[in-house]
């Protein structure tokens, strides 16, 4: 069922609130990630097979505390080999202009921070 006139317009404009709003959030969805650290995935790929052989001789031998070690190399490989690298993580998206640093306070709470925010956000609003 396609969309409305007004219901395409509220749609664009909740996108373009999102892109204004939310930049870190566009740049981790978005495709553009950098090149992909091959040398990490295969280190991991393997660190995840040596974690299952692990994690299956420890069954085979019946000491769960050889299979808890396999399963722990199985989960860090798999982490390992799914993270993006320092290169990819510190690039930022092309087109995307570098954010001004807001004044940090030191030790302020998770809620503070979230209050915060959405402060500054009521406050863009109220312009429109």
């Amino acid at each position: 069922m396609p969309l409305s006139e007004q219901e395409q317009r509220l749609l664009e404009e909740m996108e373009r609130s999102l892109y204004q709003n939310d930049a870190d959030f566009v740049a981790t969805v978005s495709g553009r990630r950098g090149r992909p650290n091959y040398t990490q995935i295969v280190l991991g790929s393997l660190l995840a097979i040596a974690g299952v052989a692990t994690l299956v001789a420890g069954v085979i031998v019946q000491l769960p505390i050889v299979g808890v070690i396999g399963f722990a190399l199985m989960l860090g490989g798999v982490l390992l080999a799914l993270t993006p690298g320092k290169a990819a993580a510190s690039a930022q998206p092309a087109g995307s202009a570098p954010r001004a640093s807001a004044p940090k306070r030191s030790r302020s709470s998770f809620m503070d921070t979230i209050n915060e925010r959405w402060e500054r956000r009521q406050d863009g609003d109220q312009g429109r």
